[in-house]
């Protein structure tokens, strides 16, 4: 069974919890249900998180009857039965139930958190990076610039713009555009004193550039301003330049989780 990491000594960091409830809180959208304390996210957009069973309270159903239920409904759906294993899954046994039906585990990810004082301080002496512009378009814009550096299907784009069109957060967009064009982006969902960081893109042939870098000062220092005082973010683990962006920030791994998905439906 996974489990949180334990908070570095001295520091003091968010609940891993908490945490996990502000990212689910991020992905809120009309396209979710309760089903016995498990949160169904059946947006088909690019994110896994955003179309993946989340079992995050507590369950009184059978187990296989629950799981059974989740493959018919995204089945309906045109979607992959996509479960997100975390350490806070309910119950604990789920990871291996789906194990046992032949699920596939993939897509390990780490959640970071870092304290912004630091980098609030660093930050009044600004990154060139390039000297790129930076702006805070509006959703529609955000999400047009983000799925065009994706490669985003029209539906997908669709999906991710009624996500954060709808959120009840405060949603802090920023774009970095060097000629005219595009190149870096990301968001800061701010959540009383706690800031997610998402959809954090470069352009692919304009990475190791500073950009990611850019943005990510930015999106820190605009949440800091709205009273954010720690940050979390969500990174693959096998994303090593994403990594090395976010060392340097002082982010450091809280918890992991990964996913399970029938080998007919995995990536």
């Amino acid at each position: 069974m996974m489990r949180a990491a334990a908070a570095p000594a001295g520091h003091d960091v968010p609940d891993a919890r908490r945490v996990e409830e502000a990212g689910l809180n991020y992905l809120h959208s009309r396209r979710q249900l309760f089903h016995d304390g498990w949160v169904l996210f059946l947006s088909p957009g690019t994110a896994k998180r955003a179309r993946s069973v989340n079992a995050h309270f507590g369950s009184t159903l059978p187990l296989a009857a629950k799981i059974a239920h989740c493959e018919a409904l995204y089945g309906r759906h045109g979607l992959p039965a996509l479960f997100r294993i975390t350490p806070f899954s309910q119950p604990a046994s789920l990871d291996a139930a789906l194990a046992a039906r032949g699920y596939v585990a993939f897509g390990r990810t780490l959640v970071q958190c870092a304290a912004l004082d630091a980098i609030v301080q660093r930050a009044a002496t600004p990154d060139p990076a390039a000297g790129a512009e930076l702006a805070s378009p509006l959703p529609e814009a955000f999400v047009e610039a983000v799925g065009t550096m994706r490669g985003s299907t029209p539906a997908q784009r669709a999906a991710h713009l009624e996500r954060i069109a709808q959120s009840p957060l405060a949603l802090v967009p920023i774009v970095a555009r060097q000629d005219g064009a595009t190149v870096a982006a990301g968001m800061a969902s701010v959540d009383g004193d706690l800031a997610g960081l998402f959809d954090i893109v470069t352009a692919p042939a304009l990475r190791r550039r500073g950009l990611g870098t850019r943005v990510v000062q930015a999106l820190v220092v605009r949440a800091w301003e709205r009273g954010a005082r720690h940050a979390f973010l969500q990174v693959e683990q096998h994303n090593r330049a994403a990594l090395a962006i976010y060392r340097r920030f002082g982010f450091t791994t809280r918890y992991a989780y990964h996913y399970r998905v029938r080998p007919e439906e995995a990536p």
